[in-house]
């Protein structure tokens, strides 16, 4: 006899400012109950509501400086915030048991800072204990607020679902571990006709520590759900129409890309665009599962669907660039000297040095001549990122191997991303010339081995100008 084909699965995470009043996630519930019908089994991760894992970290911190004296205040805004959403969505008979619940939370937290005042610093360990209680009580709201709308849900903690090492604060999934505790807690749930609601941004050693994903990692979290189970989709629900052309704050008529190829949200994520977190993208590419990002204030609104290729054969001019982005607050930082010439290993010591400060590189050039490498690091790093090369070529430097190191002022990357690029001669021209024609200085250029970047080097003060002036070739 044929086995009977699994239901249709949806995962979908609501990010803070779609859960962060009652009337956000009362619009949650209304996205969730017209979902329903098209999908059988349906997965909710949601993030702490808007601002809350700010205020638990900004609590730890003050405690780690040995004041508490704010914390009665943050404890009562933190009430006040859970409790607003309890009174408007949860049914009077389990409304005590909710609050309840946030109630021993936010006492977790006081105990947690000042436990961290005692102690006079906040190990990571610890600040992942408190960061995740943002998480541990919307999921805590939404489910029985659902439940109250006619949808039988259930929380679930991720510590339950997903097994990550020990780099708390930035943890990294076991897929295998995660996917076998995932499907035997949520599977279950599923086939009792419920809908499980999952911490975003949360997970657990082996052991059972807590850690987190990095900051905006509840993305990461649907991603690594949607893929281990596997769902058929993922839907990240933010607060704008999908992938845009640029930033809106920056560009008034920017719109939303229908379409986007998994390799263009890779590279547009990476230089500086918001959604979804640069990490959601490899889990769902490796799954072969819909990855699509949508506004929870404009449901109807189809927003952006990430596809595995360009469809073949589509060849149209317009859709050559699709967006443009920055990243501000970097400078350049260049090693140059006309003794590094032909000496194997200057790249490599170089960004050893980098790395021992823990800096990230978002961008690499490096001269033909081999007598110079540029490489852009955020600006606060900057100094010790300098501070760090000079010591490591300290001799290099005395015997005028290496002139000199030095960084830059501030500088923003900017950077445009379309398929198109690969197949379409003159782009990179017709982007420097439309710089060229506002007397708008390039810095530095670069363009990655994927072929659908090209990214400029811009000052600080030209960012904005540049942005406008590449996304006028785009629309």
């Amino acid at each position: 006899m044929a086995s009977q084909p699994k239901p249709k699965t949806l995962v979908m995470k609501f990010g803070g400012s779609s859960v962060g009043t009652p009337k956000a996630m009362q619009e949650v519930i209304d996205i969730i109950q017209q979902s329903r019908a098209d999908w059988p089994n349906m997965i909710i991760v949601v993030s702490a509501l808007a601002g809350v894992t700010n205020l638990l970290l900004d609590g730890a911190a003050q405690a780690a400086k040995g004041s508490t004296e704010k914390l009665p205040e943050a404890v009562e805004r933190l009430r006040q915030l859970h409790y607003a959403i309890a009174d408007t969505l949860v049914a009077p008979d389990g409304r005590a048991s909710v609050k309840h619940e946030v109630v021993e939370l936010i006492a977790e937290f006081g105990n947690l800072c000042h436990a961290i005042s005692i102690l006079g610093e906040a190990s990571p360990r610890a600040l992942d204990a408190v960061a995740s209680l943002g998480e541990r009580m919307s999921v805590r709201l939404l489910a029985p607020a659902l439940s109250g709308a006619g949808l039988p849900a259930a929380y679930v903690d991720a510590t339950r679902c997903i097994v990550t090492d020990r780099r708390f604060q930035n943890a990294h999934p076991d897929f295998a571990a995660t996917a076998e505790k995932s499907r035997a807690t949520i599977w279950p749930i599923l086939e009792a006709g419920k809908i499980p609601v999952v911490t975003g941004f949360i997970g657990a050693t082996p052991d059972g520590i807590t850690t987190t994903l990095g900051r905006d990692g509840s993305d990461f979290s649907a991603a690594i759900v949607g893929a281990v189970l596997p769902a058929d989709d993922v839907w990240i629900w933010t607060d704008v129409n999908g992938v845009m052309t640029a930033d809106p704050r920056v560009i008034q008529n920017a719109c939303t890309i229908p379409e986007l190829t998994y390799r263009e949200m890779s590279e547009l994520v990476y230089f500086g665009g918001k959604k979804p977190h640069p990490k959601a993208i490899r889990p769902v590419v490796e799954a072969g599962v819909g990855l699509r990002i949508c506004n929870t204030f404009n449901p109807t609104h189809p927003g952006t669907r990430l596809i595995n290729e360009k469809p073949n054969g589509k060849k149209n001019g317009d859709e050559i660039l699709k967006a443009v982005t920055a990243i501000r607050g970097q400078r350049l930082v260049t090693v140059e000297g006309r003794g590094m010439l032909g000496v194997p290993g200057v790249a490599a010591r170089t960004f050893g040095a980098v790395a021992s400060t823990g800096t990230s590189v978002p961008l690499i050039t490096q001269a033909s001549s081999e007598q110079s490498i540029c490489f852009s690091v955020p600006s606060s790093a900057a100094d010790n990122v300098v501070a760090a090369l000079q010591k490591a070529f300290a001799t290099e430097l005395v015997d005028h191997d290496i002139d000199r190191i030095w960084a830059t002022d501030d500088v923003s990357l900017v950077t445009t991303v379309g398929e198109g690029l690969r197949e379409t001669p003159g782009v990179a021209g017709r982007v420097c010339n439309a710089l060229g024609q506002l007397q708008i200085n390039i810095i530095a250029i670069a363009q990655g081995s994927s072929e659908v970047s090209i990214s400029l080097v811009v000052s600080a003060a030209d960012t904005d100008a540049a942005v406008k002036a590449i996304h006028s070739l785009i629309v």
